[in-house]
């Protein structure tokens, strides 16, 4: 039976997203202005809004994993004892890697400390540029990268999990709501939750390819002294999509999965060379340091406490928007993925394992770039300025002596990156706006997921071209607002069950 007819389009989950992005991109380009200054106040009432809910939801959530990895439910095995693993343990790593923050590590690994060592928040009184201003960046670096925003991804991707493969309901982000209301969640409501995902999870996918694009360009200016302006950054835009697509068409195992190994390889080889080529002593006595202000502080700097209001807003809580923009959409891959695993091992290979891996991450790339920065005063901050953040990777592994081959490394690394995700991600859109989705049939029709991804690079683009890295960040916390409550339900949902000890009347537990 072809593809089409096993799964027909879900027609309003499939064109109302497409028609409100559709109108949003016309708009943007008939009355660009207007779009910016109306998506800048939308934004900035989320974030004052929306901001303390986004902080304690991601805090409560880490408590909630907690218990659930002590609890009965700890033991359940997903999908039942007989479910047998589509993937091993090191793929199922690579792909959860891959899929979620991937790219964000490799644009902002090295820029993002630069604005907190030389412009840190004014009321905690650090003198921009020192050793106490570099303990705050790195600790920063970990809030920012390594626990929370893995607790939002795990939370709902665990919930929905254990609905799908264990409750049996359909492949929906209703079905994360049945725990709590019952067959209820299906229906209007639950078609309504889906639109609103889909929505935002292509604002999160296109401002995420959006700086991709910049740093690949940014990239490749930067290897060949020139400029390439738009139509280099729309041919980069173009080789994302197709190549994503034609991994798409080769299905999990060989397709997501294969490049997911590939790319976390070439990450621990980037780690490597930072470590062996840059101040490794000074780079592990900075990240000592700020792991102890990251665990003293980490209770009010997650709530935004302690620091300027406005400076909680524009990162962290910026931060905390964005993730929770691709944690419904990005669940059901990662929670497709789980089978055959029990629940505490689908909490260390989701939150545990990758928060390590972003600390180590930081160590090595922020470390270095904090480091050299402080003994070039300030030279690599500006760069900021002089260039833009999307620089800032490729002249920190020119200092570190790494020259053409690795620029083509870290080029390389960032279009896999995002080929990797988007793919994974694409996947998941596509089974969310198709019907028949099952464990058996869980892939859409390529069609299908050609509209999405062709729709994902066209948005990416635009932000680029219209308001640059401000729009692309204004975008993802959008996108974050809805998902917001769909997230907090899942985790009421998964804590529904944590107290039965079982998703469901039937038990599947197993040692």
């Amino acid at each position: 039976m072809p593809a089409a007819s096993r799964h027909p389009i879900n027609r309003p989950v499939f064109f109302i997203p497409l028609a409100i992005l559709s109108a949003a991109l016309l708009l943007s380009i008939w009355q660009g202005d207007a779009f910016v200054a109306v998506e800048t106040a939308a934004n900035d009432w989320v974030l004052r809004q929306l901001g303390p809910v986004f902080a304690g939801a991601g805090l409560a959530f880490l408590v909630l994993l907690a218990v659930v990895a002590i609890s009965p439910l700890g033991k359940t095995i997903i999908g039942g004892p007989d479910a047998k693993p589509l993937l091993d343990r090191w793929r199922w790593f690579a792909v959860m890697l891959c899929t979620t923050i991937a790219t964000g590590i490799l644009f902002w690994g090295a820029a993002e400390p630069l604005f907190h060592l030389d412009t840190p928040p004014p009321m905690l009184g650090l003198q921009p540029g020192s050793d106490a201003a570099a303990t705050f960046a790195m600790s920063t670096m970990f809030l920012h990268w390594t626990l929370t925003p893995y607790g939002i991804y795990t939370v709902a991707a665990l919930a929905f999990a254990l609905v799908y493969y264990n409750r049996r309901e359909p492949f929906s982000l209703s079905s994360l709501f049945v725990p709590l209301i019952g067959k209820r969640a299906h229906g209007p409501v639950g078609t309504g939750i889906d639109i609103i995902c889909l929505y935002a999870l292509v604002a999160g996918m296109a401002a995420s390819m959006g700086a991709g694009i910049l740093a690949l360009a940014g990239g490749v200016e930067n290897l060949g002294h020139f400029t390439g302006g738009m139509p280099l950054r729309w041919l980069i835009a173009i080789l994302i999509v197709a190549s994503f697509l034609i991994s798409a068409a080769t299905g999990l195992q060989k397709g997501i999965a294969g490049l997911s190994v590939l790319n976390t390889w070439l990450f621990f080889a980037i780690i490597a060379f930072a470590l062996l080529a840059g101040p490794t002593a000074e780079m592990f006595g900075l990240s000592l340091r700020a792991s102890g202000e990251y665990i003293s502080t980490f209770v009010p700097r997650n709530l935004g406490i302690g620091v300027d209001p406005d400076w909680s807003r524009q990162w962290t809580i910026f931060y905390w928007g964005n993730w929770f923009a691709w944690a419904p959409v990005t669940a059901l891959f990662l929670g497709r993925l789980a089978v055959g695993y029990s629940v505490r091992e689908f909490i260390l290979m989701n939150l545990v394992l990758p928060s390590l891996f972003g600390a180590l991450w930081m160590t090595a790339i922020a470390g270095s770039a904090i480091i050299l920065d402080q003994q070039s005063a300030a030279g690599l901050y500006a760069t900021i300025a002089a260039k833009g953040p999307d620089a800032v990777l490729f002249h920190l592994f020119d200092a570190l002596g790494g020259g053409p081959a690795a620029t083509g490394l870290i080029l390389f690394t960032i279009f896999l990156s995002y080929v990797a995700g988007a793919d994974a991600n694409v996947s998941a859109m596509s089974a969310l706006s198709t019907r028949g989705i099952t464990p058996d049939a869980p892939e859409a029709p390529l069609a299908v997921q050609s509209v999405w991804g062709i729709a994902v690079g066209l948005v990416a683009v635009v932000l680029v071209a219209a308001s640059g890295l401000d729009g692309i960040r204004m975008m993802s916390v959008l996108g974050g607002a809805p998902a917001l409550f769909v997230i907090i339900g899942a985790a009421l949902s998964l804590a529904v069950m944590t107290l039965r000890g079982r998703p469901s009347a039937a038990p599947v537990l197993s040692d």
